[in-house]
């Protein structure tokens, strides 16, 4: 019999999240009888031990009799348990450096790595995520940041209401004025993004009538790769060629930078793309863009003004264009930035719940029809303490 563990969140700041709610554990379990599911106790996560206990899990602090360890984020080094399978966001395929120790000990302690990033299709699409609950939280957090800003309506933090329902229902109290919006992107994030726009009932304009026209209402715009980017040649453009050949290209933000008041990115941003604009734009006297709600938060990246992650406890900032540095984000001179890098904690139950779906319908299948669709082949970074073929690029990460 495979055993299975939902593991604690231990990472700081605290995660309330968790792959599976008790709900969808139990559905696992009906789905795959031969399978043994135990729950690691937690103060914190968003379903209490009871809830799960109610539902027939065992609760215990030692899960070192399971085969298969799935958590949410990064697992301490201290905590890992050699000669497992472990699920999680590991945070080092792009070799992020504060996590190099983590994957250095995942090769000592002989762990199976699988994850959740690169659980993906046979095309390579990805499979589960929390994007559209980033999306969510980001555009909220946003028109939350406006209200703040222009003092005209309050909305509550997204972090102290109970679910999505409500969170929503709170933007159905307020009052928009007549902003021009820009959302970038075109997966999961920025569909959660959009999702906020169409519930605020927000007209959606396609791209020549924004950039023509004035509005006496709020508009949005929703745009992708080619709308942002052109060939630097003047040639004919394709979204597959800007992915694998950036180089060829230059940003063609400018044109919604002077026409938006609002910006959401909702983007991926791959190495090598053109930047949306620079810091030199905008100080310029056309630069428009006065709020932005960056969802991606690549820092100092292609959106210059997101110069740090922000914190949900403390979302927004301002940034001034003419010093480059960070001000009050009231101040007149201020473009407001929300840019928090960890948004759906700020949706715990909901996105777990979500989470918990796709990893039922594309991950535990696997484990019992040996693998048919390669998922966990594709998934796993690590086995035997060595890297697996597809991640050995990380080689010299680790060395």
């Amino acid at each position: 019999m495979l055993k299975f563990a939902i593991i604690r969140e231990e990472k700081t700041p605290p995660d309330r999240r968790v792959v599976f709610s008790p709900k969808h554990l139990k559905q696992a379990k009906e789905q795959f009888p031969e399978a043994q599911f135990k729950v690691q106790q937690s103060d914190i996560r968003i379903f209490k031990d009871e809830e799960y206990q109610k539902e027939g899990f065992q609760v215990s602090e030692d899960i070192s009799d399971s085969d298969v360890m799935i958590g949410v984020k990064e697992v301490p080094i201290q905590s890992l348990i050699p000669n497992k399978k472990y699920f999680f966001f590991s945070h080092t395929i792009k070799k992020q450096p504060y996590n190099r120790d983590l994957l250095k000990a995942i090769l000592d302690k002989n762990i199976e790595l699988f994850d959740h990033e690169v659980i993906t299709s046979e095309s390579g699409m990805r499979l589960i995520g929390f994007g559209r609950y980033a999306g969510l939280v980001g555009a909220y957090n946003g028109f939350r940041a406006i209200g703040l800003k222009n003092e005209s309506f309050t909305l509550p933090k997204a972090d102290d209401l109970p679910d999505l329902a409500k969170m929503l229902s709170e933007l159905d109290k307020i009052n928009l004025p007549n902003l021009k919006i820009v959302l970038t992107g075109s997966g999961k994030v920025a569909r959660g993004a959009k999702e906020i726009l169409d519930h605020l009932k927000i007209k959606k304009v396609e791209v020549p009538e924004y950039l023509s026209e004035k509005f006496d209402e709020p508009v949005y715009c929703h745009i992708d790769v080619l709308d942002y980017n052109k060939r630097k040649d003047g040639a004919e453009e394709s979204i597959p060629e800007f992915f694998s050949n950036p180089e060829l290209y230059e940003s063609d933000f400018w044109r919604f930078a002077v026409s938006s008041d609002f910006f959401i990115a909702g983007h991926f941003y791959g190495e090598g793309a053109p930047v949306f604009f620079t810091k030199e734009e905008a100080k310029t006297p056309n630069f428009s863009i006065k709020f932005i709600a960056d969802i991606s938060c690549d820092i100092a990246g292609p959106i210059p003004s997101t110069i740090r992650p922000s914190t949900i406890a403390d979302p927004i900032y301002g940034y001034d264009p003419e010093t480059e540095k960070e001000i009050d984000f009231k101040d007149p001179k201020a473009i407001t930035i929300m840019a928090v890098d960890n948004l759906p904690c700020e949706l715990p139950k909901d996105a777990s719940e979500g989470f918990g779906e796709m990893f039922l319908e594309h991950v535990l299948p696997a484990f019992f029809n040996n693998d048919k669709n390669g998922i966990l082949e594709r998934a796993r970074m690590t086995k035997n303490g060595k890297l697996t073929p597809k991640y050995s690029y990380l080689q010299d990460f680790v060395s």
